[in-house]
Parts: structure tokens; sequence; C-alpha cells
């Protein structure tokens, strides 16, 4: 019997507009003959199943069911395809994990822990796992921008601590573009994380749970026409990823292995990709992204198509670790 498949978009933050297109691509793919797939809107205003002609049936919050044509329809497991929140933070993980309802992202502790930068960072550190010099700032702080200049020195990157996308993020070269940078990234989050920056080679890794084992994918050097890799680069074809990336095989071993042991030290589940920068052989971590991007386009995807993994197998892969 097939199961019925909830794919959950949308969300509450700058990332709604690509997280549609990453729902949509999950219902494109995944296979009709072995899931009956339910396209779920979340927003702000409200929980709706939109069917094949763009009509809207609400969905219940009581057990996240949806009546269609008086059928009452429940679900064997949901596709998390929210970027940010409240499908990247931990909210509808806790949701989903109350009402025993299995979903393919990882659970919500670990959710709120990765989307979380700082916290992040500071929880892989006892594991040798190296960052850049980091200041930090919440809203309502005076900014020492004396003591932020000692600390982690021009350039910087300023960030929202909780968002995606590069949504909120500022590399400044001088202390006096601070303060809009700092206005910048308040605009996203109510705290911010400002890095030294770290001169050298980003790559992108994808770790996934395949077939019951932890598989690292192809890597991924990113290479951005502009200054750094920012949502133009990400989104609007300002920069090249290069899959696989042309790095050393120390390079390679060392990102890997750092990459794999993140991914299994937080006991992460479903797909992650980790963003890294080489000070020469040395990989040092910039985030964890727990829902990444599922275009065609999107980084994940890519490494996937590299290890032989089509898109339909990727989804489809998703779906029964999460029912396991």
């Amino acid at each position: 019997m097939k199961k019925n498949i909830a794919i959950i978009m949308g969300g509450y933050s700058s990332e709604f507009d690509i997280s549609i297109k990453s729902g949509n691509v999950v219902y494109k793919y995944l296979d009709k003959q072995k899931f009956n797939a339910y396209r779920i809107l979340i927003s702000k205003d409200k929980w709706v199943y939109i069917d094949d002609q763009d009509n809207e049936l609400p969905i219940s919050k009581h057990d996240f069911s949806v009546k269609i044509r008086d059928q009452l329809i429940t679900f064997d497991c949901v596709f998390n395809a929210i970027h940010g929140s409240p499908g990247e933070d931990g909210l509808m993980q806790a949701y989903f994990e109350l009402l025993a309802i299995p979903q393919t992202s990882c659970d919500h502790y670990q959710a709120a822990l990765t989307f979380n930068k700082r916290d992040l960072l500071s929880a892989l550190k006892p594991y040798g796992i190296k960052a850049a010099d980091s200041y930090y700032l919440n809203f309502g702080d005076t900014a020492d921008h004396k003591a932020i200049e000692e600390k982690v020195g021009f350039p910087c990157f300023v960030k929202a601590n909780k968002a995606g996308s590069s949504f909120g993020i500022s590399k400044v070269y001088e202390k006096k573009d601070l303060p809009s940078a700092i206005d910048k990234a308040f605009q996203e989050d109510n705290e911010i994380i400002i890095e030294s920056f770290l001169d050298g080679i980003e790559v992108s890794v994808g770790v996934i749970t395949y077939h019951g084992k932890t598989k690292v994918l192809p890597i991924t050097e990113i290479i951005t026409d502009n200054d750094f890799f920012d949502y133009e680069a990400k989104y609007e074809g300002k920069s090249k990823e290069i899959t696989p990336a042309r790095i050393s095989k120390i390079q390679e071993e060392n990102v890997s292995l750092i990459a794999k042991k993140a991914y299994e030290v937080l006991k992460l589940k479903g797909f992650s990709r980790s963003e890294f920068i080489f000070i020469h052989d040395q990989p040092y971590m910039l985030e964890i992204n727990t829902n990444p991007g599922l275009t065609e386009e999107s980084i994940l995807p890519q490494q996937a198509a590299k290890a032989g993994i089509s898109l339909s197998e990727l989804f489809e892969n998703a779906i029964n670790e999460a029912l396991k």
C-alpha cells in the first residue's frame, strides 16, 4: 500500500520562496508509483494542502490531517523542505515528534542547535572542529567597535546568528561600516555573530544517511564572482560550483572526516550540508544546514548526482530512512 507523504514547504522566514522551489522539486521527482505525495504550504497566515490546480484546503493542526472530498487524509511521513523557521530550527520537528509522525530531517534538538551558528560552533569545538574567531552581539547590546576590531580584525563578516541563504550577512572592511552591517543583520535575527575573515578555498560538504549508513557526498568548491558567497552568488548565477572540488587528497580527507564526525557527533539524520574554508590543509567550519536547498541546481542534489544518486532515489531514500 502506498504511503501518504506530506511535503512541507514555505515557512516564516526570508527563505520562503526558496523553500517553495525545493518543495515543488521534491513533489516533481518523488515516485508517484510508490508514494501519494501532498504539497503542504506552511506560512504565518495559514497551513494548507495545495492540489495540482492550486486549490487550497486547510490542514488541521490538531493531528496534521486534511479532508479531501470527504475523506480524511493522515500522513505516514513528512518530507521537510522548509528552509529557516519553523522547519529548520526545531519547531516543526518537535511538533511532529509529539504527533509521532516520522519526518525526513533531524530531531528537534539537533535542528535548534545547528540553526544557531554560535551554539553549533561552540558545541563542536571540544571535538577539535575549528572555526573562525568570533564576537557575539545581542539586540540591545552596545557594540564595542574597538573590542570587535581587537577580537576579529578587518575585514570581518557580520552575520545573523539564525538565518540562512546569506540573508543578513555583510563583509566589513573598515570600522566605520560596522553600524550599517550590524543593523542589516538585526533585521533577520536578534542575535549576531561577527567572524574573522578566513582567506582560503571555500567548500560545501553534503552528508546523508544512505541505506542506513553515513555517506559523505562528493565535495563542492565554491567560487563566487561577488565578494563572498552571498544571496546573488547562491541563487542568481554569480558563482561557480565545481563538483568534485579541486582540492588536494589530504584536504579532501580532512574535510570529509570532519563533516562526517560533526554529523555523527551531533546525531544528525537526513540531509546536511556543511560549509568550510581551508587555511592550508585545515578546514574551518562556517555552519551546518540541515534542510539544504533541493532544487535541480542546488548544491546537495549536484553532489548526489556525482555520486550516482538521482533526485528520485535521494528523496525516496530520505523517506525510507525516516520510516525506519
